[in-house]
């Protein structure tokens, strides 16, 4: 019998494989990688979401300009129906819906498509009963959804599909009682030591027609405040700032077509991005927190890191930082106080 021989001489020899222990290494070396690159991609995602944040703002700044050359003083924050009692008193229609200072705006941020939408029912919305309730219909009437683009903040995605808006005029530091028992913002609308006029006691949360009782450029009810009421000037007073609508009570859908929808009702006495994310219902289990204390969740706040975007009254942008002094703060913010003060 042929004995059968092994020939191992030439045969391919066994490629070496990876073993456990290279392999979970290799493993860790990729996820520390990723763990490196994913913030630096946030980065820089976060970067140009607050440059177009910012630059939302510019347009903005510059609408009120150009409202302001046309109409001699900035669109009204918001604006209700007349008031049925006696010029001065509090008692206007609150039904009578005829848009907010963003509703305004839009003729002079390239939306004539969406102005000639309320237009179409009747006339100029500052005269037509509820033209920004009609506005709304005639936006989904017509196949729109009603969404300016220009109004949100790509940096919040919260319910990014409503007619909502990350921006805000600002009511300065306007008295504002909260209702929850957590007023712990209040002493800030009338600080010690400012005796100028400008800081005498004001309206809570800016529900007044007139034009002297309001510390800011904007409240709802629809006081006309001219460039010259700017008595600190333009480039010392905040005209918008940002703000989070998923922490304020009065917005909804369509919010930013609404006189009472949440854009001009925002100060400056609450430290910018105090949170109030707690939606608990009406005051929650902590109120401080909870988005129906108005004394807190009526401030400015953003979802970038340290601070809030905001435009000044002469249409310049800046970054504000959330540790800026109290004080300073509640001097940029009204505009009449006599303390022209620069952002810092």
């Amino acid at each position: 019998m042929t004995a059968i021989r092994s020939h191992s001489r030439g045969s391919p020899a066994r490629k070496a494989a990876f073993t456990l222990i290279e392999l979970l290494v290799v493993i860790a070396i990729i996820a520390i990688l990723i763990g490196l690159l994913l913030p630096a991609v946030q980065k820089v995602r976060e970067a140009a979401s607050r440059a177009k944040c910012q630059n939302n703002l510019k347009q903005l700044g510059l609408a009120q300009h150009n409202y302001n050359d046309t109409n001699g003083r900035f669109p009204p924050g918001g604006q209700m129906g007349p008031f049925m009692g006696q010029p001065g008193s509090q008692t206007g229609d609150w039904g009578d819906d005829r848009g907010s200072f963003l509703t305004y705006s839009l003729p002079y941020m390239e939306q004539m498509g969406l102005w000639n939408l309320m237009s179409s029912f009747g006339g100029s919305p500052e005269t037509v009963h509820n033209s920004a309730g009609k506005l709304r219909a005639a936006a989904n009437f017509s196949g729109g959804s009603g969404i300016v683009s220009t109004y949100r903040c790509p940096s919040d995605a919260w319910n990014s599909d409503w007619r909502m808006t990350n921006y805000a005029g600002s009511a300065g530091p306007q008295c504002m009682a909260g209702g929850c028992g957590a007023d712990i913002y209040i002493a800030n609308c009338n600080r010690g030591g400012i005796t100028h006029p400008g800081y005498a006691e004001s309206p809570d949360h800016g529900n007044a027609w007139g034009e002297a009782d309001i510390r800011g450029l904007y409240n709802r009810l629809g006081a006309k405040i001219k460039f010259a009421s700017v008595t600190d000037g333009l480039s010392n007073t905040i005209m918008i700032g940002e703000v989070l609508p998923e922490q304020h009570d009065h917005y909804w859908d369509g919010s930013w077509t609404h006189f009472n929808g949440g854009v001009a009702h925002h100060g400056t006495n609450v430290p910018i991005n105090f949170d109030t994310s707690d939606r608990a219902g009406r005051c929650g289990s902590v109120p401080a927190k909870n988005i129906g204390n108005w004394n807190t969740s009526w401030g400015f706040k953003s979802k970038h890191s340290g601070g809030a975007n905001f435009v000044l009254g002469d249409g310049s942008v800046r970054f504000l930082t959330q540790t800026v002094d109290i004080r300073t703060y509640q001097y940029l913010g009204c505009r009449n106080d006599g303390q022209p003060v620069s952002p810092p």
